[in-house]
Order: C-alpha cells, then sequence, then structure tokens
C-alpha cells in the first residue's frame, strides 16, 4: 500500500492462501498530493455533516473528559484515583467489544449510532443532575462513567466502521485523518473551556454543556443519507463471530501489527492524557488554567499534522509515518519528563499531541485498508478492544510509577519503553514490523 490504491493506479493480486502480501502492480504516482488535498474527504455531503456534528459533540465530550480527573484529583489528591476512573470507564468498553463489531456488522451502523448517542446524552445529563444536586461523591463519578463505557463498547465499532460508509476508498486515509484532526480539535478546544469553566463557573456546567453538546452529533445524523448494505448472511453467535474475526487477525500480518502497534500507544502514550491533571498540580502548580492549556496543546499538535497526514498520503508509506511517530512520540514522553518549566512544557504537548495523531491515524487507515469488507466491523472491535484494554493498563501502571516516584519518572519510563518497542519492530523484526501496515487489502472469497 505503498501508495495507497487508487483506481487506475494498481491492482493487488488476491491474498494467498498462506497470508502472506500479494506482489502489486505500480503505476505512475498520483498527481492529487499535498496540502492542497488534505481536505479532500469534504467533498462528501454526508461526511461533511458528520464530521461538524462529532466536532461540536465532542468538544462537549471533552469538557467531561478533563472534568472528571480533576475532580477525582481534588478529591482524593491520588494519581491512581484519576487512573480508576480510566478503568472504570474503559474496561465496560473491551468485555462488550465483540458485541460492538456484530451490532456494527449486522445492523444500520447510522442507527445504531443514533440509539447510542442518544444513550450517552441521557446519562450525562443525569451525571449533570447528580453533582449539581450537591451528591459530590468519587464513588458516584466511577458510576456513571461506568456507563458511559458500557454504551461506548457498542458505539465506538460502529462509529469507525461508519467513516468508511461515507466516502469511497481513494479518500479514506483523508477520511481518517480529518476525523482524527477533528476529535483532536475537540481535545484542544474542549479542555480550553473547561479549564476556564471549573476556575470560574465550577464541574457542573461542564456536564451541563457536554450534556447540550450531544444535539449536534444526533442532528448530524438526521441529516446523514448513508446507510450500510445488509450483509447477505444470517448472524452467528456472537462470541464465535469474534473468535473467528480473532482467528483472521492471526493470517493478517498487518492487522496485527496494527494491533501490537495499538497496545504500545495505549500503554507508553496514552497515560499522559489523564496525568496532564497531576502535572499540572504537582510539578507546575498552575491551576485549572494551566491543566486546560496543557490538553489544549496536545490537541493543538493533534490539528496543526493532520493536514500533512492526510495530503500525503499518497506518497508517504503509512508504516514510515507512523514508525516515525512513535519514535518521536517516546522522545516526547523522555523530553516532558526532564521538563521543569510549564512554559517549556507546552511546545512538548504539542509534539505529543501530534505524534499521537499521527500514530493512532495511521495504524486505523491501515486496518481499514487491509481487512476484508465483510469482516470491517468485528476487526476495528478487536482493535478497538486491546487498544481500549491497554489504556486502563498503562493509567495504572503509570499512575502507581507517580504516586511511588513522581510523574515525572513515571512519564520518562513510559517514553523509554516505547523506544525500546520501536526499536525492535524497526531493527530486529524489520521485514514483519512496520513494513506490514502496507499490506493491500484482502479481497480473497468471502467466509460461507
Amino acid at each position: 500500500m505503498t501508495p495507497p490504491l487508487d483506481p487506475g493506479d494498481s491492482v493487488p493480486d488476491p491474498l494467498p492462501a498462506t497470508g502472506a502480501p500479494p506482489k502489486r502492480i505500480r503505476g505512475k504516482a498520483p498527481k492529487d498530493q499535498g496540502l492542497v488535498h488534505s481536505f479532500r474527504a469534504f467533498r462528501h455531503r454526508d461526511y461533511t455533516i458528520f464530521w461538524f456534528g462529532a466536532l461540536a459533540s465532542n468538544t462537549g465530550t471533552w469538557l467531561s473528559n478533563l472534568t472528571v480527573p480533576y475532580i477525582l484529583f481534588t478529591l482524593t489528591g491520588s494519581a491512581v484515583w484519576v487512573a480508576y476512573a480510566t478503568l472504570a470507564q474503559l474496561a465496560p468498553a473491551v468485555l462488550l467489544g465483540p458485541l460492538g463489531g456484530h451490532v456494527a456488522d449486522r445492523f444500520d451502523r447510522r442507527r445504531v449510532l443514533l440509539a447510542t448517542q442518544a444513550s450517552l446524552a441521557v446519562v450525562t445529563f443525569a451525571l449533570w443532575g447528580a453533582w449539581a444536586s450537591g451528591w459530590h461523591d468519587p464513588y458516584m463519578l466511577l458510576g456513571f462513567v461506568s456507563l458511559i463505557g458500557i454504551i461506548n463498547g457498542i458505539n465506538m465499532p460502529s462509529w469507525q466502521s461508519f467513516v468508511n460508509d461515507l466516502v469511497p476508498r481513494e479518500d479514506l486515509m483523508s477520511a481518517v485523518a480529518l476525523n482524527s484532526m477533528q476529535f483532536n480539535a475537540a481535545r484542544a478546544i474542549g479542555p480550553a473551556i473547561a479549564g476556564v469553566l471549573l476556575a470560574t463557573l465550577g464541574p457542573s456546567w461542564a456536564f451541563f454543556f457536554n450534556f447540550l453538546s450531544f444535539g449536534f452529533v444526533l442532528a448530524a445524523l438526521l441529516c446523514v443519507t448513508s446507510t450500510q448494505p445488509p450483509s447477505g448472511r444470517s448472524p452467528g453467535p456472537v462470541v464465535g463471530e469474534f473468535i473467528g474475526a480473532c482467528r483472521y487477525i492471526l493470517g493478517q500480518r498487518g492487522l496485527l501489527v496494527g494491533i501490537l502497534l495499538s497496545v504500545m500507544v495505549g500503554l507508553f502514550g496514552n497515560p499522559l492524557f489523564q496525568l496532564t491533571v497531576v502535572f499540572a498540580d504537582t510539578v507546575y502548580g498552575v491551576g485549572a488554567t494551566g491543566l486546560g492549556m496543557l490538553n489544549a496543546a496536545l490537541g493543538v499538535g493533534a490539528v496543526l499534522v493532520a493536514p500533512l497526514i492526510a495530503g500525503w498520503s499518497r506518497v508517504l508509506p503509512i508504516s514510515k509515518v507512523v514508525k516515525w511517530a512513535m519514535l518521536l512520540y517516546g522522545v516526547g514522553l523522555v523530553a516532558l519528563g526532564f521538563t521543569p518549566s510549564f512554559a517549556l512544557a507546552i511546545p512538548c504537548m504539542v509534539l505529543l499531541g501530534a505524534c499521537f495523531l499521527a500514530a493512532i491515524s495511521g495504524i486505523n487507515t491501515a486496518v481499514q485498508l487491509i481487512v476484508a469488507e465483510r469482516l470491517r466491523g468485528r476487526v476495528l472491535a478487536a482493535r478497538l478492544m486491546f487498544f481500549t484494554a491497554s489504556m486502563p493498563v498503562g493509567s495504572l501502571l503509570q499512575g502507581w510509577a507517580a504516586d511511588l516516584w513522581g510523574v515525572q519518572t513515571a512519564v520518562v519510563l513510559a517514553g523509554a519503553s516505547m523506544l525500546a518497542c520501536v526499536l525492535v519492530l524497526a531493527l530486529v523484526l524489520r521485514g514483519n514490523g512496520f513494513s506490514r501496515l502496507d499490506d493491500p487489502q484482502d479481497t480473497s472469497s468471502p467466509e460461507k
């Protein structure tokens, strides 16, 4: 997939039974590359509507995502409690991953998203009501966060697969990168607003605005006309189908490498988003406003790099994008751990946000381009499950290390671990490492 397939440019041979990547016939390099073509996915009406609705909704979600760890750390003074919140939100999503993948492959994804987003709006409204009424208890917060995680376990496979339904294959990299940019733009805007709200009006307003934001994505989904075609097969047992998808992944080295890299990001990189609370309070002493600025810097970095990733996707191999992103990610974590100044921490956060966007959007695009269409929902559910499972594990380990040795030491250890893994994949495994992200799509016969 170097560059990604474009109609008329190259044609892959059918995937051999061994699962080895087929040879491809290359044509001339496509002309539509560079920043001017970064936003080509916006040529499609349904994608554009969905993108803006998701931007508004995710901005609200990040109000809550910053408010919950801020409250927990204020109430308990412990980084481990912040990790508990991550575990409470993500563990249900891991357990329900097989069901979410089954639903994504069997039902109209737009209808699934309407149901799950409406349910999230109801839970968010209840959380606002509980906090506004004076119920300020960490266990209450964990309970609501767990409910959100349960719904997200059903929601996320359909959400990720839905992007593929809105654009043609040749615009998928642009769509995925812009979708990641939207999410990270929300990460930049939401925490900045949350910092101001927490410093002035208090947490209840952050929860309330998050509830209101769901109206935007629900309206967008009602306006979208794209629907998922029926699978043409009778649904089988949920667990059996998921086991079959896992066996399929084991036979596709590119998918296996993509999932392994997702786990690395979840273990070593993603916990930083929760630990910003500890940095703001114990290292830099900048309060809620500074906390918002740290998280906003992560989003700014992602927004800045997304057009570069989308615009040059047809000439930059995904394997190289992900490899360099993860290498710089490790370097950035180590640098942040040795940074004594809040002013110097901001550019570190910008770099880390850019690396997170480049790595995750590249991995997600590679998986979407390699997987057979009939298994898309279940394979994406498996990737999300492993990625999601790695995040609370990483958060608990780094939260424990932060309580014992300090948050800066914890982040340095995480960065060094990521660098070690990247070097093993790049120098030791080589042909079975990052390069497998460039494997072409599986076009083998449908399952019977």
